[in-house]
């Protein structure tokens, strides 16, 4: 999931059958590995002009590496080579927070942008919530930072009462769901996740220092409590250089194959 690695991208086989975009990915990676970290690369005008592509071209190409942690673009600085990041790994079969995952690494992660409202829930909303009509829901909005840049957009939407804007001002420590976990009411059971690439809207972009259109992973989910209730509707968008998930898949035989 998390697209290809440096070294990867420098394996490319068949030097002969490469196409162009192909053969653009090796050469950039070639540039990126031989840039020490910290050290900032040619600029844009010069680097398309020693690959011999356009300009919008090398820009498209330095998103794969933009979204591996590889290299970092500051607006009106310039492009930096920085260090492989640290990967937040864990496996899909158990539900826990970043942060949880992080502090199990020995990664330093930090709560970013926080927004709370209190708002009207959409035909949408209250559809997935299992809501009536004209309900209100708390939608919490947060950045999570790790290797002191932002790497995670989140969004919860919870029912109105579940967790009030004083809760979160008085026990939040950067996560709706060890929040949920701690109090112990609702008691959780469960989660429903769906998993799909996307591109980052302009708003997520902005949120996450990338470009528009950029690829994220993004997580749609619903959490229910041991009465099946849904408690939480949430998104979350990870930038995919920084985040690898896994999932333990079991063997099942069906006995009347062999006979």
């Amino acid at each position: 999931m998390t697209g290809l690695t440096l070294e990867s991208t420098m394996m490319i086989s068949g030097t002969n059958n490469r196409s162009t975009s192909q053969q653009l990915h090796v050469d950039l990676a070639r540039v990126i590995g031989s840039t020490e970290a910290g050290d900032r690369l040619p600029t844009e005008p010069v680097l398309a002009r020693q690959l011999g592509v356009s300009r919008a071209t090398l820009r498209e190409a330095m998103r794969t590496f933009e979204t591996q942690g590889l290299i970092r673009r500051r607006q009106g600085v310039g492009t930096f080579v920085v260090r492989p990041p640290q990967v937040l790994e864990s496996g899909l079969e158990v539900l826990e927070s970043i942060e949880t995952i992080a502090l199990r690494i020995g990664l330093n992660v930090n709560p970013g942008m926080l927004e709370i409202a209190d708002r009207a829930a959409t035909a949408l909303e209250e559809g997935k919530l299992k809501l009536p009509a004209g309900s209100k829901i708390t939608q919490i909005t947060r950045v999570i930072i790790a290797d002191d840049r932002p790497v995670a957009y989140l969004v919860d939407i919870l029912p109105s009462g579940i967790i009030s804007a004083e809760e979160i001002g008085k026990n939040f420590g950067g996560s709706v769901l060890d929040l949920l976990i701690h109090r112990a009411t609702p008691p959780l059971a469960n989660s429903h996740c769906e998993i799909a690439a996307c591109a980052a809207s302009a708003e997520i972009a902005k949120a996450l220092n990338i470009q528009r259109g950029d690829a994220l992973l993004r997580f749609e989910s619903l959490l229910f409590d041991i009465d099946q209730r849904i408690i939480d509707y949430s998104f979350s968008y990870f930038l995919p250089g920084y985040f690898r998930f896994h999932v333990l898949r079991e063997l099942v035989v069906d006995p009347r194959v062999n006979r």
